[in-house]
């Protein structure tokens, strides 16, 4: 395995979205590589269970599963790995009074971290293909025993499980609610439970679809938004009422560019309840007539750029054409857009745009870490019978 640091360092900060794509793209060009995933964590950690790491055998890997403390040891254990064609799950021990010289000089996080480290093979494809057709999906994996390493599927539409081989029919049933719960929320964990006199334990990573965001306008603030909501994790769209300006090379972070109008544009998407909407037209009819489509639909955010005696008047219009809206309609539009962190410039602003959708989404009071108490990342409570 190659490990160029300039490589490892381009590649640590790339979205999540980007690894399972790097992963795909590793399965259908048949080279070969490793797949690391944080299973389990102790206390506290960079990263939460469920972050990956892809490491191609010919190449530099893709994501990061900690700060860096780890990185570069787990990309030396990838070759391992292949040469042994087996999964193994290695344990760190971050504390700073762990006994290791290495792991316990306080470095990372002050936690304990377990990584599972498989080779990348055609039993993962399920997941990559199912991210990358926009489905959510439970992936099970048996990470001790003689069937480590044993896979299967839970399919949250169907409420079904498909069993790989070795997966036993009887331990998909016993993390059958753990499945379907993880996969809904879109976290992962690992379980352990009691089954024919012996402790399996599972890792259920659930995989949702990525988001969307969808930026209405084609202006020059409209670039570092869709950048910045790409680099998080969304799949950005760009929908312009202007065709000349609504090409594809402006805005290179968008999975896609569209032309349209405002009364079409509920058409030709799916606005649908994972879909966050910016409003940036800076046209004022153009604006109001999105504004009205747009809270028609179960869209949870919609963010209009400009000021409060903007709106106002878009509303005295609106009252004007006795067009009303609900509270609870109203209580879902943004506006003025973004979080008030101080900063004038396009990014700056497109930081604020995206920090309000990210709290709106993950349902969070926008406030300093110092003042929450408890943990940074939310915990998840998980109960099964004879579960560990």
């Amino acid at each position: 395995m190659t490990n160029d640091s300039s490589e490892t360092d381009a590649n640590w900060s790339v979205p999540e979205t980007e690894v399972l794509t790097q992963a795909r793209d590793l399965l259908v060009s048949d080279r070969r590589g490793v797949l690391a995933t944080v299973i389990r964590v102790e206390g506290s950690a960079y990263r939460r269970p469920g972050a990956k790491m892809v490491l191609p055998e010919d190449g530099a890997g893709v994501g990061h599963i900690t700060a860096g403390c780890l990185e570069d040891e787990v990309q030396g254990l990838a070759s391992e790995v292949l040469a042994a064609g087996e999964p193994r799950v290695e344990h760190y021990d971050l504390m700073p009074e762990a006994d290791d010289d290495v792991w316990g000089l306080g470095v990372g996080c002050n936690g304990r971290i377990d990584i599972l480290l498989e080779p990348l093979d055609e039993t993962y494809r399920p997941a990559v293909d199912a991210f990358a057709a926009g489905h959510d999906i439970g992936v099970l994996t048996v990470t001790d025993g003689e069937h480590a390493g044993a896979r299967a599927y839970y399919d949250p539409q169907r409420e079904m499980f498909d069993l790989g081989d070795g997966f036993d029919a009887d331990l998909a049933e016993r993390v059958r609610e753990v499945a379907a719960e993880l996969t809904a929320l879109g976290k992962a964990d690992a379980v352990t439970v009691e089954l024919g006199g012996e402790s399996v334990t599972v890792f259920v990573d659930g995989l949702t679809a990525p988001s969307k965001l969808v930026v209405v306008g084609t202006g020059h603030d409209v670039g570092p938004i869709a950048e910045l909501g790409a680099q998080t994790d969304f799949r950005v769209s760009v929908v312009g009422f202007r065709g000349a300006a609504a090409k594809a090379d402006r805005f290179p972070a968008a999975s896609e560019v569209v032309s349209t109008s405002p009364a079409r544009m509920t058409d030709e998407f799916d606005f649908d309840a994972n879909t966050y909407v910016v409003v940036a037209t800076h046209n004022f009819v153009d604006d109001r007539l999105a504004i009205e489509a747009l809270l028609d639909t179960p869209v949870p955010y919609v963010g209009l750029m400009g000021p409060h005696e903007r709106f106002e008047e878009m509303l005295d219009d609106f009252e004007d054409e006795e067009t009303t809206f609900t509270d609870a309609q109203l209580d879902r539009l943004y506006t003025p857009v973004g979080l008030d962190l101080g900063g004038g410039s396009p990014y700056q602003i497109a930081l604020s745009i995206v920090s309000e959708v990210l709290a709106v989404k993950h349902d969070r009071e926008p406030r300093h870490l110092r003042t929450r108490e408890g943990t940074i990342h939310d915990r998840i409570e998980l109960s099964t019978d004879g579960s560990g």
